[in-house]
């Protein structure tokens, strides 16, 4: 309905009698609510409007806040027109903090022309430029850039003084990947946070030492070599206890006793008396 007024029926019944019926119309709302774009900082600025426009009787606007009801503080104001609608806008006030950022609050509305009361959600949005950004490692090739903005920042990726080569780094968003660990790698890289409210850079400086893949491989031989040396120590080792064993064999446990000069004294007796014997004969 546009028009909203108060109107007055007037029935002409057969004969000389009338009767008057007064009419009111009920006009319900349009409603919404606006973002009204606020940005971080330190002075209470406007949230946001909730408007229920054009209604008849008046409607009612008000918000819900919650947690929040101590940062926020609320306006209302009304506008009549000559048709008897009314319009009203309620407006929401604080301090832009990045702690509310994301907060939902809810305007709510409620009129006679209305079967029930309207309920408008709101997400409060305090929109910034990127803040620090950050560069975190992923992998030894793979690299992140790291910041907070709302809007969400969009990344781009460069190297100082040279193009980035497709064939040699992989960008992905916020992501950057080395495809291969070289000096020509070698160089300071860029990366830039932005969105609508600003900018900021991040800065990675890459190093690639081909001697430190020759240094892990000398190393590693120097552990072989030394490991070789340990095996054939022992092999020398055992086989020298073998030969030592063949040479002095043991009997029993312990040592043997060498022959005593008594037995070998006997021994000679034994030679001469034969020799005797023999010259004899």
């Amino acid at each position: 309905m546009k028009a909203a007024t108060r109107s007055i029926f007037t029935l002409f019944p057969s004969g000389n009698q009338k009767t008057e019926i007064p009419l009111n119309l009920l006009v319900p709302p349009f409603t919404n609510v606006q973002d009204n774009l606020p940005t971080l900082g330190t002075e209470e600025v406007l949230f946001a409007t909730c408007t229920a426009a054009g209604s008849k009787p008046p409607a009612e606007v008000r918000w819900l806040t919650g947690a929040l009801r101590d940062k926020m503080r609320t306006t209302t104001n009304s506008t009549q027109y000559d048709n008897g609608t009314t319009t009203t806008v309620s407006s929401l006030f604080g301090l832009p903090m990045r702690e509310i950022n994301g907060h939902q609050v809810q305007c709510v509305i409620s009129s006679d022309s209305l079967t029930k009361e309207e309920t408008l959600p709101f997400n409060i949005q305090i929109y910034f430029s990127p803040t620090e950004v950050n560069i975190r490692v992923i992998t030894e090739d793979s690299f992140e850039c790291v910041t907070e903005a709302n809007p969400n920042a969009n990344f781009t990726w460069s190297r100082s003084g040279q193009a980035l080569l497709q064939s040699a780094v992989k960008v992905e968003g916020a992501k950057l990947q080395l495809l291969s660990l070289t000096s020509d790698l070698n160089g300071l890289y860029q990366c830039e946070a932005s969105n609508t409210y600003g900018s900021k850079h991040g800065q990675l400086f890459v190093h690639y030492h081909l001697a430190s893949g020759a240094c892990s491989a000398v190393w590693a031989l120097v552990g072989v070599l030394f490991f070789l040396n340990v095996v054939v120590a022992a092999v020398w080792y055992l086989d020298k206890s073998r030969q030592l064993q063949r040479c002095f064999p043991s009997h029993g446990v312990g040592h043997s006793d060498p022959p005593s000069p008594r037995s070998a004294g006997d021994n000679h007796r034994q030679e001469q008396e034969k020799l005797q014997h023999v010259s004899e004969a």
